[in-house]
């Protein structure tokens, strides 16, 4: 499994989606450690807009990384066929 860092992510996101479109699955990594992975869209995938995807590659690539919301902001969504948190 080849990780891709967070920086050469946002440096090369078009590749990495073509990469995905053509069948692969990119894992991007902090650290050296997986925390997220591009595959291709589905009906069951929650759709981001790409400007807050690259805000999050960012934020999550700077060495001060935090989680920027509040507690009382976070929301549960249920995702269409998956099963609920009830």
């Amino acid at each position: 499994m080849q990780i891709t860092n967070i920086s050469e992510a946002k440096a090369s996101l078009s590749k990495l989606v073509e990469q995905v479109l053509n069948g692969q699955e990119v894992i991007i990594g902090k650290a050296g450690k997986p925390v997220a992975k591009l595959v291709p869209y589905t009906q069951d995938t929650i759709s981001v807009n790409l400007s807050n995807f690259i805000d999050l590659l960012t934020d999550l690539s700077s060495p001060t990384s935090r989680v920027r919301q509040e507690p009382s902001s976070l929301s549960v969504v249920q995702i269409a066929g998956s099963k609920s948190l009830s």
